[in-house]
């Protein structure tokens, strides 16, 4: 069987993600044939992915990244249980890629963990057949005992697959050291007897500051301090919306030194359920471009473009936005505006059939009406990775040629008037995308991870505000391309600063 490294977290968020797949790209640097896993991910950041029995379904963004990492194609094995919530304590459950109802917890726990497992285990057992090595990334803290007993990515995880473990802590957050000790005390006697080691990721200044406290965790608990990461983000997409700013906040992504009266600034609505919010990332990182994520009734006056974004739940967060005056907002704003997948059903004129997603009992929800479509909503879901032909129409006039991206929606949607269509295509496909004069919406997430379509936009984005364009940021041509250069950072990170031959790599 391959051998097995979990990464393990005190908490959320402490950088597990990074060091995986920064892992996976250094063992593969390697020679060596190395998979990522990770058995239980709750996210609404998902990538459709391919298997190789010709089925498709979605996964984490992470375990996609960290596949890419490891040079091997993504498959519905690499994060067999997905939770994409929903709202009101809900989460779909999608299971080896294939979504199969919305339960609450209790019910997930109570009726469906064992399938869970199960369905964990198994393609546990397929990658390891496979594989010479498996990077596991675990969820959250691994040290919650409430949570002891049907922790899939941590417990369960460390327990089959016989891992040692290498235990993660943010030292920003602050009290890194009693976070580590107290981590270590809760685990189970078990998962203590595997840890290898561990490491502080996020670290600003000087390292010898940190010596002593090294030295009498050390000496407290026998486990050795493998490597002290410096703060240095290596441009890995989300794995969820923790990094945005707290609801009703406001604040700007993507500062880049550009003079903000030479930056042209995107509004995006911070949805309540938003999803695949990676899809902003590429704009973000842009010279002079801010990315701004505004509370639903912000105005939208110093905005020189709006993006709306996917949600988990499309009919109740449009009726958030109703309630909160955006559309009125959106109707009044002149310049480029794109709807991404969820995004582009609320453009459309209307959402019959809403009570298929809605939590209430509903038929008809007004759209805002800026593109003649109408989206009627059913219970099965597209999931597909896709390449389509690009002709430049609306805000990305100009753009054409080859792009690809992903679709991962519920509803069908239907033109109900003339618009310009930036992919030809036929029957069903036919209103897969839609634009009229500025506004745009499309089905395609991981639309801006291509340049072509990136240039176009932002072009027209600066022209509109009558601002010359710096220079490209040199975000690579494809999302495949820029998160290899990610992952070729996390690598050189973990590289320079992590000691791995006590894990035994």
């Amino acid at each position: 069987m391959a051998r097995t490294i979990l990464v393990a977290g005190t908490a959320s968020h402490v950088g597990k993600s990074t060091v995986a797949a920064g892992c996976c790209r250094l063992l593969s640097d390697r020679g060596v044939d190395v998979a990522p896993f990770k058995a239980q991910n709750m996210s609404n950041n998902a990538r459709a992915v391919a298997d190789p029995d010709g089925s498709t379904g979605e996964i984490g963004v992470s375990q996609y990244v960290q596949a890419r990492a490891a040079r091997v194609p993504a498959t519905t094995d690499h994060n067999p249980v997905l939770l994409k919530p929903r709202g009101d304590g809900e989460s779909q459950l999608v299971l080896q890629g294939e979504a199969v109802a919305h339960y609450g917890a209790g019910e997930y726990y109570d009726e469906h963990w064992d399938d869970a497992l199960e369905a964990a285990r198994d393609s546990f057992a397929r990658l390891a057949a496979d594989h010479e090595v498996i990077v596991a990334e675990g969820a959250g803290s691994i040290a919650e005992p409430n949570l002891r007993e049907r922790d899939l990515a941590n417990v369960e995880t460390a327990r089959f697959s016989d891992a040692r473990i290498l235990l993660v802590a943010d030292i920003e957050r602050g009290g890194v050291f009693a976070s580590l000790v107290g981590t270590l005390e809760l685990m189970p006697e078990d998962l203590r007897d595997r840890v290898v080691g561990a490491a502080i990721t996020k670290f600003r200044g000087d390292r010898s500051l940190l010596a002593s406290g090294i030295a009498e965790f050390e000496d407290r608990t026998g486990v050795p301090i493998l490597g002290v990461l410096p703060y240095d983000d290596p441009g890995l997409p989300e794995e969820d919306s923790v990094s945005l700013p707290a609801e009703g906040e406001r604040a700007v992504h993507g500062d880049d030194g550009v003079p903000d009266e030479e930056s042209v600034r995107i509004a995006v609505p911070r949805l309540p359920r938003a999803s695949n919010m990676t899809d902003l990332e590429p704009l973000a990182r842009q010279p002079g471009v801010r990315v701004a994520y505004l509370p639903l009734d912000a105005s939208l006056g110093d905005a020189d473009a709006v993006v709306v974004p996917g949600s988990k739940n499309t009919v109740d967060d449009l009726r958030a936005l109703h309630d909160a005056g955006f559309g009125e907002n959106l109707r009044a704003f002149d310049g480029p505006v794109v709807g991404l997948c969820g995004g582009y059903q609320m453009l459309g004129e209307r959402i019959t059939n809403a009570g298929v997603e809605s939590t209430d009992d509903l038929d008809v929800v007004d759209g805002f009406g800026l593109l003649p479509v109408e989206t009627r909503f059913e219970t099965a879901k597209d999931v597909e990775p896709v390449a389509r032909e690009l002709r430049g129409v609306g805000p990305l006039a100009g753009a054409a040629g080859s792009i690809t991206g992903y679709e991962i929606h519920m509803g069908r949607t239907r033109l109900t008037g003339e618009v310009e269509r930036p992919f030809p295509a036929d029957g069903e496909r036919a209103a897969e995308g839609a634009a009229i004069e500025r506004v745009l919406g499309t089905y395609l997430h991981g639309l801006f991870e291509n340049r072509i379509v990136r240039e176009a936009f932002l072009d027209a984005v600066f022209a509109d505000a009558g601002l010359d364009r710096p220079a490209d940021g040199g975000v690579a041509d494809s999302a495949d391309g820029g998160i290899d250069a990610a992952a070729d950072r996390a690598a050189a990170l973990l590289r320079e600063h992590l000691d791995l031959a006590p894990i035994g790599f």
